[in-house]
Order: structure tokens, then C-alpha cells, then sequence
């Protein structure tokens, strides 16, 4: 039986547009941007099946009518930056809430010294900061479990609040989040050091400008020059949030806020 030239062609139109696909699903299923294959829903395929509350908090601003809000810091503790912001927020005597790594505070302990982070919050940031989305349950469990127990041993304190890595959250860190009786806290007001980066006047009002009654506001005591720039006006920017009315406190403290005016209007 003979085959005629455009049927060959169709034919191979097709064949390469199959391996086209096959090419994309592959590389898809190798990449490091690929979702674990026992993640997705919560409990789906995961060994953890059965979590301590069967639920778990996540927020990122807080419905308040409290005149506050919540500075965190990421990514700490590491020399030079973390010092200059616990110094900063000393001397004014404003509490904020660190998300630590468990690796940077096994490797920079001393930077802090003991007692460094009193009268502030601590939450878990991961060991590694990995993309926990990308993890099994299991892994997810071993980055946070590596870092809570870091913390518990340099700091003697227990954290109840965790930060996911870029804010990446799948089914996974849900449960193991709940396994530690943590809430996740995300945030609602990353402060925009790129956008600013040779104004440092414009940056302290917009930050100012932006922030709210139950705001959180992002920021990070490590990472690239152009994060300094918080670092070095971080005085600034809490004499502003003051003059506008706003007092920074520790998430948890906001997180009560809410609780009181619920109560209130109740």
C-alpha cells in the first residue's frame, strides 16, 4: 500500500509535536520547579495523614482596630546587619519578630550573644531556607525541625510562629506546620528597597505611607546591598510609624489585638 507525501508529512507533523510534548513534560518533571509527587492536598499521600489540630492559621495582615503593627525581619541571624538592627530597635525600644535560619544561627550564634533577641518574637524560618513547596512531607519536617531545635538550643525558647521561604506554601507545609503547633505567618507590606534604592527619604515615607493598623511589614536583616537600605534608615522608620500613630509590636502581640476587639464588638 503506497503513502502519499502529504500523509508522511502530516504524519511526522504529528510525531514531532508528541515528542515536543513528551520533551516539555520531562523536563517539567525534572526541574527543580516541580511540585513534590506526594504533595498537593494536605493529607494526600503523605504519611501524615492524621495532624495534631486538623487545621492550621495562616495570615498575613490582622483586622484590628489597635493602633499597631508588626515588623519582622528574615533570613538572620548574620554579622554586621543583624547587631545593627537589634542596636537600632533597642534604643527605641520597639519589638519586632525575627524569622531565623537554623543553619545562620548555628553558624553566627555569637553574633547575637546571649539574651540578643530579648524582648522580641522568634519564628522558624526553615534550616536551609528551602522552597518548602517543593518538599514531601517528611523533608518539610526535617527543615523545620532541624531549625526548631537549633533555636531551642542557642536561645532556650520555643517558637510558635513559622515563615515559609518566599511565601511558597503547599498541602505539605500545612501539616507539618501543624505538627508543630505552629501558625504561619506571612506578611502584607514587603518594604521596596529596589524601588528606592538612591532615595533614601522617599523610602522611609513610603514605608510610613503604606503602613496600617495590622500591618505586617517584610523586611530582612541579610541578603543583597540593596536591603541595607531598611537597615540604615530602620530608626527613621520607626519614628514614623510613631508620629503616625502606629506602634510596632511582635506578631503575637498583634495577633492578641484582634482578639480584643473581637471580644469588644462581640
Amino acid at each position: 500500500m503506497s503513502v502519499s507525501r502529504r500523509t508522511m508529512l502530516a504524519g511526522g507533523t504529528v510525531a514531532a509535536g508528541v515528542t515536543a510534548v513528551a520533551a516539555t513534560v520531562g523536563r517539567r518533571a525534572l526541574s527543580p520547579h516541580r511540585l513534590p509527587l506526594d504533595g498537593g492536598y494536605a493529607p494526600a499521600g503523605n504519611s501524615l495523614d492524621w495532624s495534631n489540630r486538623g487545621s492550621i492559621r495562616c495570615f498575613w495582615h490582622v483586622e484590628t482596630e489597635a493602633p499597631l503593627v508588626a515588623l519582622t525581619f528574615d533570613d538572620g541571624p548574620m554579622p554586621e546587619w543583624t547587631p545593627q538592627v537589634l542596636d537600632t530597635l533597642g534604643k527605641l525600644d520597639a519589638p519586632a519578630t525575627f524569622f531565623l535560619v537554623g543553619k545562620h544561627l548555628r553558624d553566627h550564634a555569637g553574633v547575637v550573644g546571649p539574651g540578643g533577641y530579648d524582648g522580641h518574637e522568634i519564628g522558624n524560618h526553615t534550616w536551609s531556607h528551602a522552597d518548602l513547596a517543593q518538599l514531601d512531607a517528611d523533608g518539610v519536617l526535617r527543615e523545620l525541625q532541624a531549625a526548631h531545635d537549633e533555636i531551642v538550643l542557642r536561645l532556650g525558647r520555643e517558637p510558635r510562629l513559622m515563615r515559609p521561604p518566599w511565601g511558597h506554601v503547599g498541602g505539605t507545609t500545612l501539616i507539618a506546620a501543624d505538627h508543630f503547633g505552629y501558625d504561619i505567618a506571612m506578611w502584607s507590606q514587603p518594604v521596596p528597597e529596589k524601588q528606592y534604592a538612591g532615595d533614601p527619604d522617599g523610602f522611609v515615607q513610603r514605608v510610613v505611607a503604606d503602613a496600617r493598623p495590622g500591618s505586617i511589614i517584610l523586611a530582612h536583616d541579610v541578603g543583597a546591598k540593596s536591603r541595607l537600605l531598611v537597615v540604615r534608615n530602620l530608626a527613621a522608620i520607626v519614628q514614623g510609624l510613631r508620629a503616625k500613630g502606629l506602634r510596632p509590636v511582635t506578631l503575637s502581640e498583634l495577633l492578641a489585638s484582634a482578639h480584643a476587639v473581637r471580644a469588644d464588638t462581640s
